[in-house]
């Protein structure tokens, strides 16, 4: 039986791609740097540092400065997110039914809980976990196996919504039942 769901946010609960990748690109021309779309998209679902290397960024100094313009300008593009509708919902029902509910993304805590607020969707959750929270991102399984602890359940009694190779891989690795959320469940 399934006593828990989790879900991973960017890409999952809330299609954060494009105000994210137009944060991204404002904040690397602060540095004096680009960021192309498709290589972001080969990227998203990395922690910021992992991002940074990805991307060719190895000077502290720069990746600090984009990553405090970047937490700065992203809250200036929330009207390109795309909630999830869909899973929004059933989460909520599944919360409102009894059932324990928790994030559990490696993105910045800031920015997600930015997102949360601002869409208002922090009362359907029992936890939210950030990358600050874990030592290792995904695809280690660290971020579920902390979340499931800390809900008190079972791998075999939670069900996992993901949508990146890294977070699916982490999701499969937790032992959890996992569902592969697509863009095409962003659709109406």
């Amino acid at each position: 039986m399934i006593r828990a769901i989790i879900t991973d946010f960017d890409g999952t609960l809330v299609d954060t791609f494009e105000a994210n990748l137009r944060a991204y690109q404002k904040a690397y021309q602060s540095v004096g740097l680009d960021i192309m779309a498709e290589k972001y998209r080969e990227c998203f679902g990395y922690r910021f540092e992992r991002l940074m290397t990805a991307t060719g960024v190895f000077d502290e100094t720069q990746a600090n400065a984009i990553k405090e313009a970047k937490k700065q300008i992203y809250p200036t593009f929330f009207q390109y997110l795309t909630p999830n509708k869909a899973l929004i919902e059933l989460i909520s029902s599944f919360h409102a039914m009894g059932g324990k509910t928790a994030i559990a993304s490696t993105a910045r805590r800031e920015n997600l809980m930015n997102v949360v607020n601002y869409l208002s969707l922090a009362p359907m959750f029992d936890l939210i976990y950030a990358g600050v929270d874990v030592k290792q991102g995904k695809p280690s399984p660290e971020i579920y196996l902390k979340t499931m602890d800390a809900l008190d359940v079972q791998p075999d009694e939670v069900l996992i919504f993901e949508d990146s190779p890294v977070g699916i891989e982490a999701a499969r690795a937790s032992g959890a039942h996992v569902l592969v959320v697509t863009q095409e469940d962003f659709k109406e």
